[in-house]
């Protein structure tokens, strides 16, 4: 297969990007698919909510140590671990006979999404050298989530209408299957990847020190609950909007174009960041300007009952101008770690509070949404998230002043 490998530093940065698109399929599986368990399974509301969530439970324990391990054990064959998992998680769940069996399969699937992507920044930042070319890759690369999302919003109903909830889950296992054998046929194998410069840290004696000197720097704690304070809003939010949009009595068709947009606008927000910062803007204002778009967005959509053409906007503006938030976080993972051997490390604490808040968000939403009788008080939850946010936003920006350029 070695004669098929690609080395145009695009083409490998378009399917690693694939690959993960690929994996955020899995996460936004479920969001449309929540009427059809809810008839199908019995599935409560707050049941929902974990299952929508529990599919970050690897991230949110064990972040870290796959940051550890990634460059050990090479981010290609670890990656390639990651699709099979989800493969596995998702053939399985295709044959839940209930809620317990099912939930459980999103554990293991959540195990394969957390290793199917923690390494791809690290294999792009190892195998692109050409400045430009990486920055542009990284940039989309923030966008694969609500890139996923929206593709599994958009296609998730007809596909739903089709083949039923357990087809759909079966053609998504085979989809991993297939990401797998691309990257296996086209991203040379590891072993063939010359050493790096952070290639001393793959051994096992200098796994401790580099654990300590990531957790003893403030950089990759105030990045990783800066991300913590936005995804779990986000995830909460464009999770539960094909429940709200189905409960409010709109048609499949109306549901699945709604959410999508919701959740693929998030990307503009994602490229945008990286176009701003590349021109100089400073990092502070623009996690600034997104936690205030997310607040004010939140607050209209579930606060302004009877204006349903302005609340869809106010979502909008919520995922959209929100985006800013993990385009510029993801540069300052890599810019605020404390060298260049901690990098990967970095972006493993910064995924395991990503996934923390998304494991929480969903919950917190749906027992607020059971415990008011309905959606209106969604805000008070984003809202306190969106204002810690701003305050850590200038947290931030002294932060990479310090750091330099």
């Amino acid at each position: 297969m070695s004669a098929a490998v690609t080395t145009d530093p695009r083409r490998l940065s378009a399917l690693v990007v694939a690959v993960g698109v690929t994996c955020a399929l899995h996460v936004g599986k479920l969001p449309v698919a929540i009427p059809v368990l809810r008839e199908s399974l019995g599935l409560s509301l707050v049941q929902a909510g974990f299952l929508l969530s529990l599919v970050q439970l690897a991230g949110m324990t064990l972040g870290l140590v796959m940051g550890l391990m990634a460059d050990r054990l090479g981010p290609r064959r670890v990656m390639l671990v990651g699709l099979v998992l989800l493969a596995l998680g998702s053939a399985l769940g295709a044959l839940a006979p209930n809620v317990s069996v099912l939930l459980a399969t999103r554990v293991l699937e959540g195990m394969g999404f957390l290793l199917g992507v923690l390494p791809a920044p690290g294999l792009l930042r190892q195998r692109v050298s050409h400045a430009p070319t990486l920055s542009r890759a990284l940039g989309w690369w923030g966008a694969y989530m609500p890139l996923g999302t929206a593709l599994a919003l958009l296609l998730g109903v007809p596909l739903l209408s089709l083949v039923g909830w357990r087809g759909a889950w079966l053609l998504l296992a085979l989809l991993s299957l297939l990401a797998a054998v691309a990257l296996t046929r086209w991203v040379a194998p590891d072993a063939q990847v010359p050493a790096t410069s952070s290639g001393a840290s793959s051994k096992p004696s200098a796994l401790g020190p580099r654990l300590r000197r990531t957790l003893s720097a403030p950089g990759p704690w105030l990045t990783a609950l800066a991300f913590f304070l936005y995804s779990g809003q986000w995830i909460a939010v464009v999770g539960f909007l094909p429940t709200i949009y189905h409960q409010a009595g709109y048609s499949g068709t109306a549901v699945a174009l709604l959410s999508a947009l919701a959740a693929g606008i998030n990307m503009l927000g994602n490229i945008g960041a990286g176009w701003w910062l590349a021109r100089g803007v400073r990092p502070g204002v623009v996690l600034t300007l997104g936690y205030v778009a997310m607040g004010l967005g939140a607050g209209v959509a579930f606060g302004a009952d009877g204006h349903p053409v302005l609340q869809y906007l106010a979502v909008l503006l919520f995922s959209g101008v929100g985006g800013l938030i993990p385009g510029t976080l993801f540069g300052l993972a890599v810019k605020l770690a404390p060298d260049s051997e901690t990098v990967s490390t970095t972006v493993g604490w910064v995924q395991q509070f990503s996934a923390l808040g998304q494991f929480l968000g969903p919950p917190l939403v749906a027992w607020v949404a059971t415990w008011v009788g309905g959606w209106h008080w969604t805000w008070v939850v984003t809202g306190a998230s969106s204002l810690l946010g701003v305050v850590l936003a200038g947290r931030l920006q002294a932060a990479a002043r310090r750091a330099g350029p």
